[in-house]
């Protein structure tokens, strides 16, 4: 029986982690990547896979992991997953924290996705981007900005491989916030506002969400979905859309203030 193999990026700690534990119990044996190469292999240990170090800002170091993954076996699944975040007003972030977001965020994502449809004959690509790539973001202008481009690079990869009639799918997931070490470590940094305003995800709920889209894959995928359905609703209203989010941020902070 050939081994089915997925590979997560970012995998060393939180989502990434989370979802190649299920990859796992799915039975996938799961290449665990990350830039920190001693929590990869920490994750790999758990979920009995492969860890290797990986910065995904390297385009050729995302092809050296599709080719140890395939001398494993058959890549089915690719999870770009891999993402940072840094907060502030847009001009005061410092030229190396939105080179790194962009490129993180971003390229990580295309060159991943490169990587994998190059290798995989069938299967999955799944694109972890935010309910961010659907609203505007005051305070996360960059970040948000680069989860606009995971959303859109993520459809145009699924038409173009509907297009070259490849058995491969892609998958975006949106959720919204994420209670983990990303969004704590801006606790109580005023900016980080909309993080807070609401309650937020864990990481279960959302890995969860994750290994049902890699089961049964759709293009978009929001959550939670009362979220999705209020930035749906204002888009076309953006004088309405634009206050309400700064009462939405100013909520937030006050619910950072009780922490």
């Amino acid at each position: 029986m050939s081994v089915r193999v997925a590979v997560v990026t970012g995998a060393g700690r939180g989502l990434g982690r989370k979802i190649a534990e299920r990859l796992a119990r799915s039975g996938y044996h799961v290449v665990c990547t990350d830039i920190d190469e001693g929590a990869a292999h920490v994750t790999a240990a758990v979920v009995d896979g492969t860890g290797m170090k990986h910065d995904v800002r390297d385009a050729d170091a995302h092809r050296a992991v599709a080719h140890a993954a395939a001398a494993i076996g058959a890549i089915e699944v690719w999870v770009n997953n891999a993402g940072v975040l840094d907060i502030g007003e847009t001009w005061t972030l410092d030229d190396a924290s939105v080179r790194r977001m962009v490129e993180v965020n971003l390229l990580g994502v295309i060159w991943g996705s490169h990587a994998a449809v190059e290798r995989m004959q069938q299967g999955t690509i799944l694109n972890v981007a935010s309910m961010s790539a659907m609203t505007p973001t005051p305070g996360l202008a960059v970040y948000g900005a680069t989860k606009h481009g995971v959303l859109g690079y993520s459809l145009s990869l699924a038409s173009e491989l509907r297009r070259a009639k490849r058995p491969i799918t892609v998958s975006a997931l949106l959720p919204d916030a994420i209670a983990g070490e990303m969004t704590s470590a801006f606790a109580h940094d005023e900016h980080a506002g909309l993080l807070f305003s609401t309650e937020q995800l864990t990481l279960d709920e959302v890995a969860d969400a994750a290994a049902k889209l890699i089961a049964r894959p759709r293009l978009v995928k929001t959550m939670p979905r009362y979220r999705a359905a209020l930035v749906h609703l204002l888009r076309p209203f953006p004088a309405i859309g634009l206050p309400l989010l700064d009462r939405f941020a100013a909520i937030g902070r006050r619910r950072q203030q009780r922490r």
